[in-house]
Order: structure tokens, then sequence, then C-alpha cells
């Protein structure tokens, strides 16, 4: 099988955009299948610096590239991210750029929507505040805009109409004006001929691609470990992160997804609420922080910061499909004279080698560390495995072990070409 999904296996930050670019320069087509503009991809290439939240990391290298129908799409943040490529020398057009007719819109009251329940809440979920749940909510609830619904604005105010039924109301209770259904059939009037000559069908383009023997890559936005399924609930996104999700947010059948690559940082970080069992909140943590220059791609919020977690990660290994990792962020770790790996929990007096499933228990673990001696030597850059120190190589066979799966690529700094190939993802070796 020639094409490849990535996912991320931890709580997301993983490094997805850079390996996903050193990938795209094999692979024919870039599909983007679910989340929204709430995730973050950084790309350095050279001296320039891409950060990427709609756009599938594929155009970087002028790769054909598909927004999937799991996608939620706030036109007004495309555009922008398109300018905002476009003046650093990507020029996007719909030759690059196909937005499937059947992904779901963000409009302005999704996420004023987001922010009032944020704001309000007593136990806040750390939520973007970019309107991704509750676009996501308007689609199962069979009320929500899709792209395609921008060529054909005669249409439009009837299903405005259905969808503010449902929105007056919820605004009303948190004392906010209704929205306005001129204005928001105006903008969306406005907007609807610069997105519609993007506009196409998801699914045909990879069946043609399949037809013409090309290799495409699945691109995941967040991480296992926020699937609205499998991760920490309710601190997760409002989508499906797993692998499978490759498939019905795109439009192809489940064998077409290829091999799964789980991206993986060599520690632990998350953003935003919710439990973390191997949280440091001392000089480590801090020290990890500043090294792995940690803050998010989107909101540029300070990431918490831990020792790598192994049981997290064979957890998400097998509920995400994981065939191989991709391990990033190696170099932070030089110059630790010891590093810890969590392989097991503690759970009221009790071992566990698993997360369980509910949040107050999941707060109450404390994790089992294995220690591991570290290196004094450098490992950036590195693009070799003779240019590892012999204890970095000991720290990354010793994860494999862990997790249950191999690694197939190693990152050794944020550059494109600082990159590692063990297997090949494409042809699984």
């Amino acid at each position: 099988m020639a094409n490849v999904t990535v996912i991320g296996a931890q709580w997301g930050d993983e490094g997805k955009g850079k390996i996903i670019d050193w990938l795209s320069n094999r692979a024919d087509m870039v599909v983007r299948f679910q989340g929204g503009n709430n995730a973050g991809h950084t790309i350095v290439v050279g001296n320039q610096t891409y950060k990427l939240s709609l756009l599938p990391s594929g155009v970087v290298q002028g790769k054909r590239s598909i927004i999937g129908n799991g996608v939620v799409v706030d036109p007004w943040s495309l555009l922008d991210e398109i300018a905002r490529v476009g003046a650093a020398g990507l020029k996007i057009t719909p030759d690059i750029l196909v937005l499937a007719e059947n992904a779901v819109l963000v409009l302005p009251l999704h996420r004023e929507l987001d922010t009032m329940r944020e704001d309000a809440a007593s136990q806040k979920i750390g939520t973007t505040k970019r309107g991704i749940g509750p676009s996501y909510e308007d689609k199962v609830g069979r009320r929500a805009l899709r792209a395609i619904d921008l060529k054909d604005v005669a249409s439009l105010p009837a299903k405005i109409e259905r969808l503010l039924a449902h929105h007056n109301v919820l605004r009303r209770g948190f004392g906010h004006a209704e929205v306005d259904a001129a204005a928001l059939l105006a903008a969306l009037k406005d907007i609807a001929p610069k997105i519609t000559p993007f506009i196409g069908s998801s699914w045909r383009e990879l069946d043609a691609a399949k037809r013409a023997s090309k290799r495409v890559l699945f691109e995941g936005a967040q991480a296992v470990l926020l699937d609205i399924d499998h991760g920490t609930y309710p601190f997760v996104t409002s989508s499906n992160t797993v692998a499978g999700q490759a498939a019905a947010g795109s439009g192809v059948g489940p064998r077409e997804i290829g091999t799964v690559l789980g991206i993986v940082k060599s520690y632990t970080t998350r953003v935003g609420e919710g439990p973390f069992p191997t949280e440091l909140k001392d000089a480590t943590g801090e020290k990890l922080g500043e090294r792995g220059h940690e803050f998010g791609t989107v909101t540029g919020r300070k990431r918490r910061c831990g020792w790598f977690d192994a049981v997290l990660v064979r957890q998400t290994v097998i509920c995400g499909g994981v065939d191989g990792i991709a391990l990033t962020k190696l170099d932070v770790l030089d110059g630790f004279a010891e590093l810890k790996v969590c392989i097991g929990y503690e759970l009221d007096g009790k071992k566990l080698d698993y997360l369980p499933a509910d949040a107050n228990e999941q707060a109450r673990l404390k994790p089992v560390y294995e220690t591991l001696e570290g290196w004094s030597e450098s490992t950036q850059s590195a693009r070799s495995w003779a240019q590892l120190p012999p204890n970095a190589i000991k720290y990354v066979r010793r994860v494999e072990e862990l997790i249950g799966a191999p690694v197939s690529l190693l990152s050794t700094s944020p550059d494109r070409d600082d990159t590692i190939m063990v297997r090949d993802p494409f042809i699984g070796r």
C-alpha cells in the first residue's frame, strides 16, 4: 500500500507539521481529514517558517492538497491563511487546493458561542474559542451550512433561518443579542465568490488518484489523546482524531489509508486543561519547555511539560492503529544526566498499565518511573544513527519496547532535512 496516514499519538504538538512536510515530498497528494483552524502545524524550510492551521502541509511542497469533508472550515480564516502564506511566497490557487464541497462551515456565531460557553463554565475545557465544537454540533444536528451552499446563495436564507432557530435560543439564554440574519447572509454572499473557486469533490479526487496509482498522504490535525471518544474526555477536541477518521473524513474506504504513522514527542506536553500524569511543575519542566520552545502554534499558550509517558503512547498506538512512530524533538533531551520514562501508574494503591476512562481517576494517577542514563553529546541536526550518542540510541530502543511499535522516523531539529529514516512509511520497511 503506497498511502500513509499521519496522526498525533499524544496530546498534540508532536511535530506533525515537519514530518508531514518531509513525507509530502514523496507523495502526490495531501489530505487533511479532521479538525479545524484550532490546530497548528509549523514547518521550517531553511530560513522560512510557515504556520498552517487549515491548509494541508502539502501546499509548502506545491502538492495537490485537499481539505476533506471531516474538517470544519472557517472561510474567513482560510482566506486569511492563504493571504498570509502568499506573503511568504506560497501562492495558493485552485490548482493546488481543493475544499471538499460537503465540508461544514464555521461561522462567526460558532466562535461567539464557543466563547460564551467557555467563559461561563466553572470547569474550563481549554477550547481555543474558534467555534470548532459548535460547528460540529450543527453538523450532527443537521442544520449546518456546508461549503457547497456557497455555490447556491439563493438557498441560503432558508438554511440560515433553520440554523438561527437553534442558535438564537442559546444566545438569549446567555443574555446575548440574537444573530442578525440579514447581516450573516450579506457576509456569506460577500465571501462566496472568493471561496467557491476552491470547492470540489474530495472523494472523486481521491478515486482518481487511486486509479492513477498515486501516493496519498492523509494528515491528521490533532492527536489521539484529544479524540472525542478515545481521549481524556471531556478535555478533548470535537472530532475523531484516530486513523480510522482518515477514511470517513475524506471519502475513501478503510483499506486506502495505508500505513499509519504516529507522531510522538520524546517527552510529553499538553496545552490547556485536563489530566497529565507525568507533568513536571518544577525546574526540569521549565527546562523542557524552554529548550523545546513549547508554545502553541495557534494560541501562543504555554505548553505543560513532563517526562515521556509510555503507558499513554502504548494505548494510543493500539487505539490509533499505529504501525510505526516518528519520534521527534530528541535533541531537546540533550544534556540531561538522567531521563525518566513512565511505565505504569498507581491509583489508590493499585498498579495500572493503562489510562482509565474516568476523569476523576485520571486526575489521581501517580506515575511509576523507570530511570535511564542521559547523554551529554548533541543530537541536534543528526541525520544518521552513526551521529547519535549510544545512550540516545538506547533511549529510542527502550521507547520502542515500551510502546510496542517501531521507530520509523527520528527528528533531531525543526528543519525538514534533520530527519533519520529507519523504515520507509510508504513501503512499510
